[in-house]
This record gives C-alpha cells, sequence and structure tokens, in this order.
C-alpha cells in the first residue's frame, strides 16, 4: 500500500475540500502506469519538461493541477489523444528538485474532473476541465452496508496474508462511512490495471464502484492466497535441500571409502587435473581453485553452478603457457612474401626487420603494427602472410561498429550470458598466447552509453602493461605481450590520438599500373580461373587486354574492383564452356568490349582542351588519391564572391585568401581594379553531392581564379596541390603518395608540389617518378609560370578586359562525378596537425 501517515490521511478523507476554488483552466500532467483517485495522497516523480514545466506553472499560481492517465505508458511524448479525458484535479502539497533535474511533488487528489478543451499544447498542457461529482445517495441501503463490510474483510485478509496489517490500517477501514470514499480508498491501494483503475474512476455511482471493488478483492485475495502458499512451498523445498546436501556428502564420502565416486565427483577431479595441467601464474591458479571448492558445495542443477563451471571451462582452455615455435628464417620468409605480395616492398623490409630482431632478441615483447591504406591493397593478406612466413596461428576479429567496451574487456559475470572480451575468444579458439592477431578496421569503432571500445584497447595494445590485461569476465590478468597485433585502417584521422600513438603506421597508398598488370597475371587470373573451374587451355588474356581493364574498367588504388572485372569475363567463359561450345578463347584488347561492355573510365578525355578558369587539383580519400577540378566563372554583378560544391569551411578560407591575393597583386596580372567591383565570382568543385575540405587547394584556386581574370589558359597536364599564404607563399601539404598515383590513374604528366614536400619525393614508387614531372615551388609566380600554357602567360602592367567570355565559361568533361561517386574526403591529418 502506499506509504502514509495514518492521521494524515484521516485528515484527507474527513476533510470537505471547497471545490468552489479549483480554477476551470488548469496546467495538465500526464501520469504513466498509475491512476489518480479523489483523496489519494502519493509522491510524483517529474521528469518530462513539459510535466516539469507543467508543475511549475501550478506552483506560480494556486498549485492545482489535473493529473490524467496515460493510454499507453510507452509513449514518451503523449499528444492529446494518449491520455483519458477523465482525471483528478490533485493540489501539490510538497515540492523537491532532485539534482538530477527531476522533480518529486506530493500531490493530493481533490476532484474528479472531466477535459473540456485543450487550450495549451506547445510548452505544456493548459486544459479547460468541468468537475465531475459522484451520484449522491440518500441512506445507505442494508445491501451496501453488507458490501462495505465485505470490502473491508477482504482488505483486511490480503493485508494480513502480505504481513502488512496493522490496528491503524483497520481503524482507517472502519473509520470511512462513505461507500465512494472506501471504494476509491481500497481502488488507490490495489496493483491494478490503468484500463480497470481509469473504468473505476469513470464510475460516478458509489454502489457500483463499490461493487467492482468487490468483485477485484476476490480476484486479489485468491492471488494472495496462492503467493502465500507458493511462498510456504519454497521455504520448505530449500529445507528439504540442505537435508539432501547433508546426506548426499556422506553418500558421496560413502562412495570414497568403497573407492567409487559420483558423476559430479568425476567432473571436479577433471577440472582439477585440467587447472593443474593449465599451468597458469600462482594468483590465478588459487583464484581458480577457489571456484572449484565453491562448484564442489553447490548443488550441480543450480543457476549458479551452471555459471561458474562455465567459468572454469573458460579458464582451463586459455593458452597460459601454450606457445608456437617461431620459424625465422629470414631468406625463406623473404621468399615466401615475394612469392604472395608483389611489390609493397616497404612494408616486406620492415616484417623482415622485426623476424631478424625476434631472431637476435627471442624476448622481445610484441610489436603493434597498424597497415593504413584504401581497400583492397592487400592489408588483411599481409597478415595473414607473416603468420605464415613465422608459422604462427592466425586471429583475425573485425572492430567495424563495435560501440561496446564489454566486445574488447568482457562482461562481468553477474550479468547472464556473460563471456570474455573478443581478445581473449580469439586466444581460447587458436589454442596459443603468440598468434598474430590482427584487429581489422581499427577506424571504424564507435562509442555509446555502453562505453569507448578505443579507449578499452589502450591496455591491449600498449606493451608495457600488456603483460597484465584485465578482462572483465576473466576478472585475473593474462599476458598478451607475446601476441603479434596487426591492424588495418583506411585513413588513421578517426583513431584516438592515445591509440594511434601505441602503434606503428605503415601507409600503403595503392599500386602503379604496372604493378597491377603484374599481380593480375600472376595471382589475380590464375585465382579466378581456379574458383572457375578453368585452365589455361581454356582461356588466355593478352597484356594488352588487361592494360586495359585496368585503364578503362577500373579507378582504385586497391585490386578489388580489378579481379571482380576479371572474374565476370571468367564466368561468361564458363558459360560458354558449360554448353558445350570447345576450344580455346583469347582474350584480346578489341574483345574486352563483349565480356564487359564500353569502357567506364577515360581519364585522358577528362578534359577535352585546356581552358581558361579550369585548373586540376588533387584531393585525398580513404580510398586513394582523386583529381579535384576547380572551376572559376565571372558574371555581371558587384563583386561577391561564392562557393559551391559542398566546400568545407577550411577549402572556403582557401577561396577567401586566394581571392585576397589576386586583389592585391592585380596590377602585376594586368587586371583592372573595376573588374573586381563589376564582376561576380563564382567557385565550384563539380561532383557536388560529395563533401570537400582540407588545406590543399589554395593554390589550385589561386590559379583559376587568376586564370579567369586574365582569360589564361591553364594546361589540363598540370595537376597542382598545395596550400597559399596572403603574401603568395606555398605551403606543406599531406597525402602526396596517394595524389600523385591518383593523378597518374587519370593521365597527368606534370604535378606542381610545395618545396617542403620535397622530402616525400624520397618515398615515391620509381615507377611514378618516371612518368610523372614533379616540380617543387616556394611561391604563387612560380606556380603561374608552369600552369599556364607559354602563350597564355600573363604579362605585367598589360591590362585585361577580364569581363568577355573566355574558355572558363565553357562547359567541361571535369564537372562529372569522380571515382564512381566515392566520397571524397580531401582532408588528412599529417604529421603537423594539418589537414591536407
Amino acid at each position: 500500500m502506499a506509504e502514509t501517515d495514518m492521521d494524515d490521511l484521516i485528515e484527507i478523507i474527513e476533510k470537505e475540500g471547497n471545490l468552489k476554488d479549483i480554477p476551470t483552466t488548469l496546467p495538465m500532467m500526464p501520469v504513466r502506469d498509475v491512476v489518480i483517485f479523489t483523496d489519494m495522497l502519493l509522491p510524483l516523480f517529474v521528469g518530462r519538461d513539459k510535466s516539469i514545466k507543467a508543475v511549475e506553472e501550478s506552483l506560480s499560481t494556486d498549485r492545482y493541477l489535473f493529473l490524467s492517465a496515460q493510454k499507453d505508458s510507452e509513449v514518451e511524448n503523449p499528444k492529446a489523444d494518449d491520455v483519458y479525458e477523465m482525471g483528478t484535479v490533485g493540489r501539490i502539497q510538497k515540492m523537491l528538485k532532485l539534482p538530477d533535474g527531476r522533480i518529486k511533488a506530493l500531490v493530493q487528489g481533490i476532484s474528479k474532473a472531466r477535459i473540456v478543451r485543450y487550450v495549451k499544447k506547445r510548452s505544456w498542457f493548459q486544459v479547460e476541465i468541468e468537475l465531475v461529482k459522484d451520484v449522491e445517495l440518500d441512506e445507505v441501503s442494508i445491501e451496501t452496508e453488507a458490501l462495505m463490510r465485505n470490502v473491508r474483510e477482504s482488505s483486511e485478509k490480503i493485508l494480513a496474508l502480505r504481513g502488512e496489517l496493522s490496528g491503524d490500517v483497520g481503524l482507517l477501514l472502519e473509520h470511512i462511512e462513505s461507500p465512494g470514499k472506501l471504494a476509491d480508498l481500497v481502488a488507490s491501494n490495489l496493483r491494478l490495471k490503468v484500463e480497470d483503475a481509469q473504468v473505476l474512476l469513470e464510475t460516478s455511482d458509489p454502489e457500483k464502484r463499490l461493487a467492482r471493488i468487490n468483485d477485484l478483492l476476490a480476484r486479489e485475495l485468491e492471488l494472495s492466497t496462492v503467493q502465500a502458499r507458493i511462498q510456504t512451498d519454497v521455504k520448505d523445498e530449500i529445507s528439504k535441500s540442505q537435508r539432501d546436501y547433508f546426506l548426499r556428502e556422506q553418500v558421496k564420502a560413502i562412495h570414497r571409502e568403497l573407492g567409487d565416486t559420483d558423476d559430479k565427483f568425476a567432473e571436479i577431479e577433471e577440472l582439477k587435473a585440467k587447472i593443474k595441467k593449465a599451468k597458469m601464474p600462482e594468483k590465478a591458479e588459487t583464484e581458480t581453485f577457489k571456484q572449484l571448492r565453491r562448484l564442489e558445495q553447490m548443488h550441480s542443477d543450480s543457476s549458479e553452478a551452471s555459471i561458474i563451471r562455465t567459468y572454469l571451462d573458460c579458464i582451463v582452455e586459455l593458452p597460459w603457457k601454450r606457445s608456437t615455435k617461431d620459424f625465422l628464417d629470414i631468406e625463406k620468409s623473404a621468399a615466401l612474401l615475394d612469392k604472395n605480395h608483389y611489390g609493397l616492398d616497404k612494408v616486406k623490409e620492415r616484417i623482415l626487420e622485426y623476424l631478424s630482431v625476434r631472431k637476435l632478441n627471442p624476448g622481445l615483447k610484441g610489436q603493434i603494427i597498424c597497415f593504413a591504406g584504401p581497400p583492397g591493397v592487400g592489408k588483411t593478406s599481409l597478415g595473414q602472410a607473416i603468420a605464415k612466413a613465422m608459422k604462427r596461428k592466425f586471429v583475425r576479429i573485425s572492430l567495424g561498429g563495435i560501440r561496446d567496451e564489454a566486445e574488447i574487456r568482457g562482461h562481468r559475470r553477474t550479468y547472464i550470458g556473460a563471456m570474455p572480451g573478443r581478445i581473449l575468444q580469439g586466444l581460447r579458439q587458436c589454442e596459443t598466447n603468440n598468434p598474430v592477431f590482427m584487429l581489422d578496421e581499427i577506424d571504424k569503432l564507435g562509442s555509446d552509453f555502453r562505453g569507448d571500445p578505443s579507449s578499452a584497447l589502450l591496455e591491449a595494445l600498449d606493451p608495457e602493461q600488456n603483460d597484465e590485461f584485465s578482462d572483465h569476465y576473466l576478472n585475473m590478468p593474462f599476458d598478451l605481450s607475446k601476441v603479434l597485433f596487426i591492424l588495418t585502417a583506411n585513413m588513421t584521422d578517426t583513431i584516438p590520438s592515445a591509440l594511434l600513438d601505441r602503434m606503428e603506421v605503415i601507409r600503403i597508398p595503392g599500386y602503379t599500373r604496372e604493378e597491377k598488370l603484374t599481380i593480375a597475371q600472376d595471382h589475380l587470373f590464375p585465382r579466378q580461373l581456379k574458383e572457375n573451374g578453368l585452365g589455361r587451355r581454356h582461356i588466355t588474356i593478352s597484356s594488352g587486354a588487361l592494360e586495359s581493364v585496368i585503364s578503362e574498367y577500373t579507378l582504385e588504388a586497391g585490386l578489388r574492383e580489378l579481379e571482380r572485372k576479371l572474374g565476370s569475363i571468367c564466368r561468361k567463359i564458363a558459360r560458354k564452356i558449360a554448353e558445350g561450345k570447345k576450344g580455346k578463347y583469347g582474350i584480346k584488347k578489341q574483345s574486352l568490349t563483349s565480356y564487359l561492355g564500353p569502357p567506364k573510365f577515360l581519364p585522358e578525355l577528362d578534359q577535352e582542351e585546356s581552358q581558361a578558369g579550369l585548373v586540376t587539383g588533387l584531393a585525398w580519400t580513404e580510398v586513394g588519391g582523386e583529381p579535384l577540378y576547380i572551376e572559376v566563372a565571372l558574371c555581371h554583378g558587384k563583386g561577391d564572391l561564392s562557393v559551391t560544391g559542398q566546400i568545407g569551411d577550411v577549402m572556403q578560407e582557401s577561396a577567401r585568401a586566394a581571392l585576397t591575393y589576386t586583389k592585391a597583386n592585380m596590377e602585376q596580372f594586368g587586371i583592372n581594379k573595376e573588374a573586381f567591383e563589376e564582376k561576380d565570382i563564382h567557385i565550384h568543385v563539380p561532383a557536388g553531392a560529395i563533401p570537400k575540405d582540407g588545406p590543399s587547394a589554395g593554390i589550385a584556386m589561386a590559379t583559376a581564379l587568376i586564370s579567369a581574370f586574365t582569360g589564361k589558359v591553364v594546361s589540363n597536364q598540370v595537376a597542382m596541390t598545395g596550400e597559399i599564404s596572403l603574401r603568395g607563399r606555398v605551403l606543406p601539404i599531406g597525402g602526396l603518395k596517394e595524389k600523385a598515383l591518383g593523378a597518374l590513374r587519370v593521365g597527368i604528366k606534370k604535378i606542381i608540389i610545395p618545396e617542403k614536400n620535397r622530402k616525400d619525393l624520397y618515398d615515391m614508387p620509381k615507377s611514378v617518378k618516371k612518368k610523372i614531372e614533379f616540380t617543387c615551388v616556394k611561391e604563387l609566380d612560380q606556380v603561374l609560370e608552369i600552369a599556364f600554357e607559354p602563350e597564355s602567360k600573363p604579362a605585367a602592367g598589360k591590362k585585361s578586359a577580364a569581363g568577355k567570355k573566355s574558355a572558363a565559361g565553357k562547359k567541361s568533361a571535369a564537372g562529372k562525378k569522380t571515382a564512381a561517386g566515392k566520397k571524397t574526403v580531401a582532408g588528412k591529418k599529417t604529421a603537423s596537425g594539418k589537414k591536407s
């Protein structure tokens, strides 16, 4: 029953409220899972914004509040149709604001009322009401008096079964003479469903309401009787279980004397043997034997015994001391890596360095290496190759989309269905404590109210701490220092800095066309032949055809789309052979159209001709580098600047800096002052559906602006990347290798880069440097000298109309979507923290 002081409750019931003081318009608060009756006094916890405002409005006036039950308690923001029309006018007796922003209000029911209309619905509900009075009885009949006595007796029996009966309660029930008030008091303390309680509230006839209460009390009395009997049976069962336990222990002792064992005793002995065989650390072994003793004292069918048994099985199956012997023949490992992976010299060199150090220092702690690069460049297969070269077991788990910290650290054993984290599960499955453990998609970890998995990984991936890794389920330290962790990521921007600091990042930018051709000939095509049931006697493919597939049907940094295209060719040949068409099929460049359709990418023809106001920049994306075309158009106006193409804040600042530089040096470029006052400037970066940002397009925007104002044509064979300052200095960028590979894929012959990025050319593949001319510049003047075609270079002092329509106004194919709709994120963090 509701916790109410007895004297206060009697006073409330005896008090005849002055209903004339109740206003006809009141703030309304919907309540969940309870129906408020008249004379009812109960605390309410108010947490919803509308309800809090309704309470505050009530307190600011006369403390009256209309309370109506929700039809569905699951609705968080109820509308007018979600609450019952019939409710109760209540008065707030006390109010307390809680630290979490909620309000605790002590409310007394005054009178039933019905909603006439809603006056206000936005900030809180304000309703116009009309009071509803019970049907007045001239006198209490014999039948009603008998019904009231029956209700009192049933209420006392229920309270007695619950152990809540006291003399004060009996006095209270005897004190009430009104059938309606008695019905309301009992109804407010019965555990009724909202629908049943609402029916009682809407019943205006006290005798009918009392009769309904009597029926409900009869059912509740039956339920309480059954509940009491069940509790008695449970106590008897517990006593019986204790007696059975002592008898079973005596039987067990007899069995031991006879040299016989039962099933549970055999299970305990088996677990003891496994614990000793596991050779776990002393602390872990002590805790394990402690849990085993608890299991020994429990009934085998109890739920807790099942939990402990599962926990012990997990502990004894973990590889505490089991390790595989490393194979450290450097020459054979190098040959194996070269056989399975073409190119990637820097990555293979780092792997062989690790194996060499491991050979000289067997006690070396496990390293944490992160392969970062676009999809399809072989990050996962490299991890498998490392495991194969060292003859270690390989474990891989994907972290993409994981938001629960328990996935890493495990669940605490207090939860039903608890299990270890995925790291310990992987070690349990591979049965060794020194595997090559790949954590895939580390850049796609999430976080929410269940914790931050990336923070949980800090301990596992720190060589100075992971020798005592703590898993919540295991609740004892486990040594991860022998594990070689290899992580993969498409980009490192989303990896928390603290986690990134614990790993050595090896970037795999992608493959050149020559590398793709060799990989296709030696690896991809033979694999597709095998998967499609073909052999060399069925099909051959020329080098020219492979080159065409690479350059005209794919545009990617990795190899996945290339392998899909080769698989498509093989499947079409397989169908012909399956239909009985015999012969050896030779795939030539000219016959590709019949297998793959027309070419999808013609990068060399992306710009039909060099144009004024159109410049090729370079962007870094998580799937590799891509060209970023910058278009500038001038039109009559007032000198306004507009930038379109889903440009981010950083690129918009670059555009404004480029315009300021152009204005400051207009005399040098021969631009009339009136051109800036009479022309509106529109800078557009095509593929407007793709967000773009980052500080690497400054010089491209400045060149496009100067080209548009002077009418000078920018060579379509030149691409550029770099940020610009207001003084015309060219500032460094990041991701140069990926951008260069992207430029090579679309046929760019020359790239202009900042002088401070000259150091990045050291790691540039030789095949790229042979095909692309890299020019390092310090000032924008040098950029213009290279970018403008010879006959189009601006002459200092020569005025340009800048108003006539130039080639920049022509529509170019450069505006089409690049990379088949890949998301272009022109920003990438460099070592200095900038984006490029």
